[in-house]
């Protein structure tokens, strides 16, 4: 018989995560050692590698982690059978304000995913194109002729260029916090969505996405 997980084995892998998210984040996932996450969790080595085979499974699973956070996020906004704009708003707002919560993870994430094999960084590409793909049904809800064009796909790129960098300048202590950004964000898209002209001439090969080889 299997022997079952002891009290408190995803408390202590949620902490290990959280840890190794910080550092990496912090120094960079290839000057980060094993033994410094053991520290930070003020465990032994031992103990950690019966949570992670290795380094490269740490920060897969941190990728994963935070991917299918990502995910509930959309499936929960989708729950609430809300009107086109205020679907895309409730979006905008869950993923401004995850990142804000998340933003070690969310660092590991951007930053440091072409560190895993092919076959991880292959499925959480995949997984960001679901969440991609689940933004841009909103865009194209909104306006269905961008589909058309498409440019939905696009125009979702450019909203997530404003959401994904953030940590990049925003202070967590700051005066400015991700809960106030989070409208701004959502307001400069509607403000300027509804200004995008659809020109045939831009879109040189209508089979051929901007984003990488067609379906």
């Amino acid at each position: 018989m299997a022997r079952g997980r002891a009290p408190g084995f995803d408390a202590t892998r949620e902490e290990i995560l959280a840890q190794a998210a910080r550092l990496f984040a912090n120094q960079g996932f290839p000057a980060t050692s094993m033994n410094q996450v053991a520290e930070a969790c003020e465990v032994s080595k031992p103990t950690l590698y019966h949570y992670v085979r290795d380094k490269h499974e740490l920060l897969a699973q941190i990728c994963q982690s935070h991917l299918q956070h990502l995910v509930a996020l959309v499936d929960e906004v989708s729950q609430r059978g809300l009107p086109p704009q205020e679907h895309l708003r409730a979006l905008i707002h869950s993923f401004v304000q995850a990142y804000g919560e998340s933003q070690n993870e969310h660092r590991v994430l951007t930053e440091d995913m072409k560190f895993l094999d092919d076959t991880h960084r292959a499925r959480m590409v995949d997984v960001e194109r679901q969440v991609v793909a689940r933004f841009a049904d909103a865009v194209a809800t909104l306006r269905p002729e961008l589909r058309g064009a498409h440019l939905h796909k696009p125009l979702t790129m450019l909203l997530f260029g404003m959401i994904n960098w953030t940590f990049t300048w925003l202070r967590p202590d700051g005066a400015l916090t991700y809960e106030a950004v989070a409208p701004m964000v959502a307001d400069l898209f509607f403000g300027g969505l509804g200004a995008v002209k659809i020109d045939p001439a831009a879109v040189s090969d209508p089979g051929r996405s901007a984003l990488g080889p067609p379906a």
